[in-house]
């Protein structure tokens, strides 16, 4: 003869009343079932974009950078001062280039607009003598560009 025991509810729970107790209980302290996480997906989506844009634009504006260093200037006379300098840009490409001539309180007296045609190398250097309406003190490049 069996007797009568209390139900073990762990071992007697069919599938759907224990989906019931879960969605009962989730529903008394506010637990969710949450599918794709979508907001996420689309956050990180604007994330990969937007940094995939800024590197390309600074990653295109540095291959149109054109880069100069005055190397040099002798003073040839009273009117006249010689300006060496390199240039570092894109291969193949014309640049023009502002000199300028500079007083002791650092007023303009002499400046001249270069144009070079393109080259094959990727640095190059410059000579250039600029004429002056009074004595110069320094010489030097103020900017290159391509045209």
């Amino acid at each position: 003869m069996t007797t009568a025991t209390p139900l073990d509810t762990s071992a007697e729970l069919t599938a759907a009343a224990e989906a019931e107790l879960r969605a009962e209980l989730d529903d008394r302290y506010g637990r969710t079932r949450r599918g794709p996480r979508w907001g996420w997906i689309v956050f990180g989506t604007i994330v990969v974009a937007a940094v995939g844009y800024f590197g390309w634009t600074t990653v295109s504006q540095s291959m149109d950078a054109v880069d100069t260093d005055t190397t040099g200037f002798q003073l040839v006379d009273a009117r006249s001062v010689t300006v060496q300098f390199q240039v570092t840009l894109r291969q193949g490409e014309p640049v023009t280039c502002a000199i300028e001539a500079q007083d002791a309180e650092h007023g303009v007296v002499g400046w001249r607009v270069v144009e070079y045609p393109a080259d094959p190398a990727h640095t190059r250097s410059f000579s250039e003598t600029i004429p002056t309406v009074a004595e110069a003190t320094t010489g030097l490049v103020t900017s290159c560009w391509i045209p």
